[in-house]
């Protein structure tokens, strides 16, 4: 019998702490990268936005996760004029 689980991220992360992390830098990253489309925003342009390098921006875009910790992506979606809410559940 196969394992089944929640989401790719408590399928292919160590941890579930890890899995969480994931899970919320995902939600982050599609955002900013939806903002970014929904304005018709250059790279250039969202990087000034965002107050980060257009490098960066063009990591996001290609959903490079792993080289955007929670802090970073918080602080470029209120810089994009987004607000963040954060959730508490149960686990279960």
């Amino acid at each position: 019998m196969s394992e089944r689980f929640n989401s790719i991220w408590d399928a292919i992360e160590d941890t579930p702490a890890q899995a969480e992390n994931m899970k919320l830098r995902a939600v982050l990253l599609t955002a900013l990268k939806d903002q970014i489309s929904k304005r018709q925003l250059s790279q250039a342009q969202a990087a000034k936005l965002f107050g980060v390098t257009q490098p960066r921006i063009s990591d996001l875009m290609r959903g490079k996760i792993d080289l955007f910790g929670l802090d970073n992506l918080v602080n470029m979606t209120v810089a994009a004029g987004l607000h963040v809410e954060l959730r508490v559940l149960e686990a279960g």
